[in-house]
């Protein structure tokens, strides 16, 4: 993880820095999202983050992991309008696999359930 000094902060080592600890609320205006959903992510575990007592607090470095995280890449290299055009275009595997039923034939009708009191009702 890369380590940021912040000035002016340093630690009892040598004079070492400590990294600058982020508020969620910080983090959510950087990401351009709400403070929930990083308290959320946080909370279930999802993005890096650091514990001071019941609060979470985050680095630089896990601000730049979790843009890693949920960066986007293409998953192929672009072939053109065409090729695209094609992908659009061309029918679902699921559509061309399941036969369209005949018109006029005819479908079984759906029964609803007896509601719960005369089911209890019929046992006592």
């Amino acid at each position: 993880m890369p380590f940021t000094p912040t000035p002016g902060v340093s630690g009892t080592e040598g004079g070492a820095f400590l990294p600058r600890l982020y508020r969620p609320e910080e983090i959510a205006e950087i990401l351009g999202c709400s403070a929930w959903w990083v308290m959320d992510r946080a909370r279930r575990r999802l993005i890096p983050h650091t514990r001071v007592g019941r609060a979470y607090r985050f680095t630089t470095g896990h601000l730049a992991e979790i843009v890693r995280l949920y960066e986007e890449r293409p998953t192929r290299a672009a072939q053109g309008v065409a090729a695209v055009a094609a992908l659009v275009s061309a029918p679902t595997a699921q559509a061309t696999t399941q036969p369209r039923r005949a018109l006029g034939t005819p479908t079984s009708r759906l029964r609803a359930r007896p509601p719960r009191r005369m089911q209890h009702d019929a046992v006592a």
